[in-house]
């Protein structure tokens, strides 16, 4: 039978398309157990029924073999990288609606369930990514429809749990007797806030280019590399990822031999994408396994503790607020006073957590992690 190469494109995206729960081919690291993260809304897919995933078939089948061949192209491209290679915009009729069963579909929220995320229920637990043309864009003709230029959001658990909770009594001046040291690159002992900031401060004596923050990368309680000064609105940090530029973490030289972080190293793969945005910056987690964040922003002010959140695989948070992180500097504050970049700080661990629920108490545990420092100049 003669086959064009427009139904060979449709073959190719319906056998890429995302794995549901009980497939056998979903990557278990892309799923939350329990409570235990702060992403919530985020129920386990459940297996459709024959009949459920004939139709989607059907549907999906109808629907792509409408779109042009260079479209088609450009949506495998994203497809089977999984958002590893660049992809440009798929800009398709926004207002487009697609019927499955007793529910209408537009058509973007049905490529991202059908390519990413089967459990997606609405358009409104979704993020655009600030590196597709249709970012900040308010109803237009056309809307990118790239399914990896999106992310789902990160909603904060309230209340939290206790098991996530840090204590700020860990964020103490460097001077005292219960702060962690970290090993530096001569091979002396300093703390990783005010050492890692005077890095940063040397670039602006010098004269580059003003950045909006660094990023310091850390196994357990070595740095490792220097520190990366970030001017571009937006930072891919990776270890593996094809056509990446950015802060590439397999560049570093590490002497470090432990298993665990060797075994860590691997799994960062795509990473995060770090991008300062109007209301904010922004964490992507790119790769297949959680990360941990804590950022005094994202916690009550009131709060005597800051919270560790897990960030599952494709979804995005706000890490850092600079109009709260300015608030936050009160004048009869200790800890800021004493050390006032503790609020201009967020730390992320990828695949392993800290804190009460976990053996490791402190991120200087924790195989692989970074310190991003803000500039609050």
């Amino acid at each position: 039978m003669f086959r064009t190469k427009r139904s060979g494109l449709v073959r190719r995206l319906w056998r890429s398309r995302a794995p549901v729960e009980g497939d056998g081919d979903a990557d278990t690291g892309t799923r939350g157990g329990g409570n235990a993260g702060c992403c919530l809304g985020k129920p386990g897919a459940s297996k459709p029924n024959p009949g459920t995933e004939a139709e989607l078939k059907a549907l999906t089948y109808s629907i792509l073999k409408k779109i042009k061949e260079k479209q088609l192209e450009v949506l495998l491209q994203a497809v089977e990288s999984r958002g590893g290679a660049r992809s440009p915009c798929l800009l398709l009729p926004g207002k487009a609606d697609a019927r499955l069963g007793q529910q209408s579909l537009p058509l973007p929220l049905l490529l991202y369930k059908v390519f990413r995320w089967p459990d997606l229920r609405h358009s409104s637990e979704l993020k655009r990514l600030s590196c597709c043309e249709s970012y900040g864009k308010i109803n237009p003709e056309l809307v990118c429809c790239n399914p990896h230029h999106m992310s789902r959001l990160c909603e904060l658990e309230s209340p939290p749990p206790p098991y996530s909770r840090y204590p700020t009594d860990f964020l103490k001046p460097p001077d005292s007797p219960g702060s962690v040291p970290a090993s530096t690159e001569t091979g002396g002992t300093a703390y990783s806030a005010p050492m890692g900031f005077s890095d940063s401060l040397a670039l602006q004596e010098r004269g580059e280019q003003p950045h909006w923050c660094v990023v310091a990368y850390w196994e357990e309680k070595t740095r490792v590399g220097r520190l990366y000064s970030v001017q571009e609105p937006s930072l891919d940090i990776f270890y593996d990822l094809p056509q990446g530029t950015g802060f590439c973490l397999g560049q570093l030289a590490s002497d470090n031999k432990s298993q665990l972080v060797q075994m860590v190293r691997a799994k960062i793969g795509y990473g995060i994408q770090l991008s300062r945005e109007p209301d904010g910056v922004w964490v992507y987690n790119r790769s297949c396994y959680p990360i941990f964040i804590k950022s005094a922003t994202l916690d009550n002010p009131d709060s005597r503790t800051l919270l560790v959140h897990k960030v599952f695989p494709g979804f995005s948070i706000k890490a850092f607020d600079f109009e709260k992180a300015g608030s936050l500097q009160r004048p009869n504050d200790h800890e800021f006073s004493q050390q006032p970049r503790t609020g201009f700080t967020v730390q992320i661990s990828f695949v392993k957590g800290w804190g009460q629920c976990y053996t490791r108490q402190f991120i200087s545990s924790c195989p692989c992690w970074l310190e991003v420092i803000f500039n609050n100049r």
